[in-house]
């Protein structure tokens, strides 16, 4: 489930080095929580991931704000495409599979991302196969790497029948397994180059290449 809803947004491309550079500063690995809350009478999953990559930070806002492409490395999503766009919003549709345990079940979503360009883009869900769900991506540049640390954090409840504690530990995997292929894709993406990177990357918040 949650490898269809965290469907949006991760970017980053890693300059290589060659014999006689510097290796890597060393980044901080995937870390990913999952909680179950209460609100507005709705026993909620709220979900908390980070990881950092050696792209900078307008390589992956390109990545992330190419919403069209996410089905190419978003595992269990068969399509995901821009609907409109209007101004800093963006109405996005994605169809993928949830898988519990034995069975599997076809996801549509239909989600308003609301975009702050370099920064942040906040997710909500306009209809669907969910309850409730809501997210927010944000991007923090990494001085002493140029690379970009990607934090995201949401609150979700499908609307069919999911096991408590188990579904929690389900969800968990689901989120490790989503963040480590979109991280993965991010370090093989081309970086922009340096003289287009803010102007590219600025672009990118207002319409996708």
């Amino acid at each position: 489930m949650k490898r269809l809803l965290l469907v949006l947004f991760l970017g980053f491309a890693a300059p290589a080095f060659g014999a006689g550079q510097a290796s890597r500063v060393e980044l901080p690995k995937l870390e990913v929580t999952v909680h179950r809350v209460k609100a507005d009478a709705l026993q909620l999953y709220e979900v908390n991931a980070s990881g950092s990559v050696h792209a900078s930070l307008p390589t992956v806002w390109r990545t992330l704000t190419s919403y069209d492409n996410m089905e190419e490395f978003v595992p269990d999503m068969a399509s995901c495409r821009v609907l409109s766009r209007n101004g800093n919003e963006v109405i996005i549709e994605q169809f993928g599979t949830a898988r519990f345990l034995f069975m599997s079940r076809s996801i549509h979503l239909v989600v308003r991302a609301t975009e702050q360009p370099m920064s942040s883009i906040d997710i909500a869900l306009v209809s669907g196969d969910m309850k409730h769900y809501e997210a927010r991506w944000e991007l923090i540049p990494i001085p002493e790497t140029g690379g970009t640390r990607v934090i995201y954090s949401g609150r979700l409840m499908p609307n069919f029948y999911v096991p408590g504690i188990l579904g929690t530990n389900i969800i968990r995997g689901d989120v490790e397994r989503m963040m480590g292929a979109v991280l993965a894709h991010l370090e093989r993406q081309p970086a922009l180059p340096k003289q287009s990177e803010m102007a590219r990357g600025l672009v990118g918040g207002v319409q996708n290449p």
